[in-house]
């Protein structure tokens, strides 16, 4: 069992930045693909990127690449989404969550830990 803790949502104005965390509670960070996923009011959960464990690889949806960063370190069992340029489109709530793949993967179906999301509002 994986427990998945964000934090540092908040509201932000257009073009501005945020850096969310997600801290997970075990010892076998390393065996998890991490995500980030986001859901607006009354639109289906999307993915927003993964980053494998290993050689810090990642992927990202089109609509965030060139804005977000995704990291990670894994001696402190954390997971970081960057967002720079934010848009009113990126409001949302915010989830990290974590699949036992042997590869990265953007299949939502595949992550099995899920956070209880933190909320970003992002002002025009």
């Amino acid at each position: 069992q994986v427990q998945l803790v964000e934090s540092g949502g908040g509201l932000v104005q257009t073009g501005g930045s945020l850096r969310l965390s997600c801290a997970a509670s075990t010892r076998s960070f390393t065996d998890y693909v991490m995500g980030w996923f986001r859901q607006a009011p009354g639109k289906a959960r999307e993915i927003v990127g993964a980053i494998y464990w290993a050689r810090s690889l990642t992927s990202y949806a089109d609509s965030v690449k060139g804005r977000f960063t995704i990291s990670r370190n894994n001696a402190k069992s954390t997971v970081y989404l960057q967002m720079n340029s934010l848009k009113p489109e990126d409001t949302a709530l915010y989830y990290c969550a974590a699949a036992r793949s042997p590869q990265l993967t953007m299949n939502e179906e595949l992550y099995e830990y899920w956070g209880q999301g933190t909320q970003v509002t992002v002002s025009s």
